[in-house]
């Protein structure tokens, strides 16, 4: 077994372990590889070994990637958790299966137009900042969810669209109670926000936890971890 998938192994298995331990059903928690700055080939070993879902934070190197591996499609989805401008929305919309960092109407409108007709719906999650204040990228939600569910309402009526929850990034956190009680405050909004959303738009996915906290998020209630480094190894950017 080669190193890659020693670890894609050992990170499956702590997945499960976290599960257990917080009372849940292991399948309810679903990996999502973050492959940003690794090869093509390193995506295709991962998906022989089952994983499908694949996150990327820059668009055009994802693209290369999605273009390489496109002979795996339907059963591969990419899904973009960087930022994302206004000026690439387009091509996101016609090559990614999900957007996790949508933050203001203005990025949702353009995507919904822009999907090209002949693929399914958009899967998009919303992004919250619970404790960074106005300067962190998502929808504030410190002092309150209100405005998370007003753009959740306005994004109701985009068709290309569909809104399946909510992306959270904290910041980095060593203290075990203080990764969950940040988490636990996400969790409140998601919470927040099925109950004010019509049956008809329930949320079902709520992304957070990553490499280093992954186990608090999945105590927290995370139905969705993005890891990254403890698959693929410590990342090498271009100088």
């Amino acid at each position: 077994m080669t190193d890659l998938a020693q670890r894609f192994q050992s990170v499956t298995q702590k997945i499960e372990a976290a599960a257990r331990a917080a009372q849940r059903d292991s399948s309810s928690v679903h990996l999502l590889a973050v492959s940003k700055t690794f090869e093509a080939s390193q995506v295709e070993a991962i998906f022989h070994k089952g994983q499908r879902a694949f996150g990327e934070n820059y668009v055009q190197e994802a693209v290369v990637k999605i273009d390489a591996l496109k002979h795996h499609q339907p059963q591969i989805n990419w899904h973009l958790i960087g930022p994302l401008q206004s000026n690439k929305t387009a091509v996101v919309a016609e090559h990614f299966d999900w957007v996790q960092t949508i933050d203001r109407f203005k990025i949702a409108q353009r995507l919904n137009d822009q999907r090209p007709a002949h693929l399914p719906a958009l899967n998009v999650c919303i992004q919250v900042n619970v404790d960074g204040g106005m300067t962190k990228s998502g929808v504030d939600c410190t002092a309150s969810p209100e405005a998370a569910l007003a753009l959740a309402c306005q994004m109701g009526g985009l068709e290309r669209l569909v809104l399946r929850g909510l992306l959270a990034i904290p910041e980095p956190e060593l203290d075990i109670a203080k990764q969950q009680a940040v988490f636990a405050k996400v969790k409140a909004v998601f919470d927040f926000l099925n109950a004010n959303l019509d049956a008809s738009h329930q949320l079902d996915t709520l992304s957070m936890g990553m490499s280093a906290d992954f186990a608090a998020a999945i105590a927290a209630g995370s139905t969705m971890v993005r890891v990254g480094s403890a698959i693929f190894g410590e990342r090498q950017y271009a100088a």
